[in-house]
């Protein structure tokens, strides 16, 4: 036996184990050897610093901010040897206090099945599964929120690692591979996106709160909006075929994606009632999720350029413009919309128990996560009371998007047995690159969950309704691979929303 051999000492180390590989890698995060810069960031903190020069630490995610709670306390053994360097005896001087367990929101199976159904997408359009259309989706992100706590039920960001490859460190071959395919970035709280069409609901809300619309009056969509002799932007349906929607109403409007509406609703209301509602949602704000690196995002408003205009409000109105907000902050917008306007504080951390088996209370693990990510407890949410008959109006045209003929998700729902709101939107970025969003929730009479779906470059709002519609079946527990799926293109399909 090895530990028999004179001058051989067997010792037994603790190693961190990912026994779900790649599985919510950018919510649980990895462990790597302790650096100067994290040195530091304890320093800089005013945590105590009870590590060696080679131990290993939370890097990213999860594993980063409760790093303090996982570590747990080290022990001390005292080994007695004689001249010739035989062991003779050992005693524990102090014992070893094990680290916390971070019990997570997230539904395993359901992350499993959020994951592969975003990639899977993302291949679809790259490879042109939708009608031949091809576009170079570059990643993408599904959230999936419990709408009624904030619970985060689902998180994945594409393309995903391997967290088990960065504890020994990665080789230089691995970090080319990692750097190439910017496996780095959580996208759902690291980048912020033009939201699009996905944003007309705030529009709809705010101009149906502020009266500057009923839910029964009728806009007539004419193709072209003038704001000005020098800007008239046109809706997306006006070409040499359309002359534009004709006259909607708003659940109709919110149905067929009309720019024109939207344009005027804002135009009415102002930038400064629209940020308003904007702030209303969380929009432009960080959530406070129990991460590091999260953006707080943009929402449109005239304090970002001396000179705001009419071109600017209107722009801001349909998703554009300034606006740019996280897929995170997006999943709140719609939890709040569906559940009638209750706030919700979204979460990852369901509870921490120590390894004595006490609970930690919930205000401290708030309190140390604020410290942590430095964020303050102040609300800068602004106060509004929904009027039901507004949110039934909203909900009601993001139902008929997806189960009326002519909704823009319509192919993909309409064999569905749960009823699903949602809203398609195709948002162009400052390159060539077109956006594509869904967000929905089910079910619609008293829904559960919203879903949140952005691939980069993919084209158009209405092929990642898919995800959506695969991550609500796994939900409800449907066998979702027996949904007779509808692959034709509507002449309907939106262009820029």
């Amino acid at each position: 036996m090895v530990q028999n051999l004179h001058g051989v000492n067997v010792v037994v180390e603790p190693v961190r184990v990912y026994h779900t590989g790649s599985l919510a890698s950018h919510i649980i995060g990895y462990m790597g050897k302790i650096s100067e810069k994290n040195k530091q960031e304890f320093t800089d903190a005013g945590d105590e610093y009870p590590y060696e020069n080679d131990d290993k630490v939370g890097q990213a995610g999860i594993e980063k901010v409760f790093e303090q709670y996982l570590r747990g306390t080290d022990g001390e053994k005292q080994i007695d040897m004689d001249v010739d360097g035989m062991i003779t005896g050992e005693y524990t001087s102090k014992e070893a206090i094990g680290g916390a367990n971070i019990v997570l929101t997230i539904d395993a199976n359901l992350q499993e099945v959020t994951e592969n159904a975003l990639a899977n997408n993302i291949e679809k359009i790259k490879t042109g599964g939708f009608d031949g259309d091809v576009y170079d989706a570059k990643g993408g992100v599904a959230v999936v929120t419990n709408v009624k706590t904030g619970e985060i039920l689902a998180m994945a960001s594409y393309p995903d690692y391997e967290p088990s490859a960065f504890y020994n460190g990665l080789s230089q071959e691995q970090y080319n591979d990692y750097n190439s395919r910017g496996v780095w970035t959580n996208k759902a709280i690291q980048n912020a996106y033009a939201p699009g069409s996905t944003f007309k609901m705030v529009t709809a809300i705010a101009g149906l709160q502020e009266g500057v619309i009923s839910r029964n009056e009728y806009i007539n969509d004419t193709g072209v909006y003038y704001v000005s002799d020098y800007y008239q932007p046109h809706c997306w349906y006006y070409d040499k075929y359309h002359a534009g929607h004709g006259p909607l109403n708003v659940s109709d409007a919110i149905k067929k994606s009309c720019n024109y509406f939207f344009y005027e609703t804002g135009y009415r209301m102002g930038i400064d009632n629209l940020e308003k509602y904007g702030r209303f949602f969380g929009l432009g704000s960080k959530t406070g999720i129990e991460l590091t690196g999260e953006k707080a995002g943009t929402l449109a408003n005239r304090s970002i350029t001396e000179r705001w205009s009419a071109g600017d409000t209107v722009n801001a109105a349909i998703g554009q413009g300034y606006n740019n907000f996280t897929p995170i902050q997006m999943a709140k917008y719609i939890s709040i919309l569906v559940n009638g306007g209750q706030q919700v504080d979204l979460t990852l951390v369901k509870s921490v128990v120590q390894s004595n088996g006490v609970a930690v209370p919930k205000s401290t693990i708030e309190e140390f996560v604020n410290k942590k990510l430095g964020i303050s407890n102040e609300n800068t949410n602004e106060d509004i009371q929904l009027d039901p008959d507004a949110v039934d109006a909203v909900l009601e045209g993001m139902l008929s998007v997806t189960d009326e003929t002519g909704g823009t998700a319509y192919s993909t729902f309409k064999d569905f047995n749960i009823e699903v709101g949602g809203k398609t939107g195709s948002a162009e970025t400052s390159t060539t690159d077109v956006n594509a969003w869904f967000v929905g929730f089910a079910p619609f009479d008293d829904p559960e969950i919203a879903v949140v779906v952005l691939v980069e470059n993919g084209g158009h709002g209405s092929y990642t309704a898919e995800v959506v519609r695969d991550i609500i079946g796994e939900y409800f527990g449907m066998n979702v691979e027996q949904i007779t799926e509808d692959m034709s293109t509507s002449s309907e399909m939106e262009s820029f929303r």
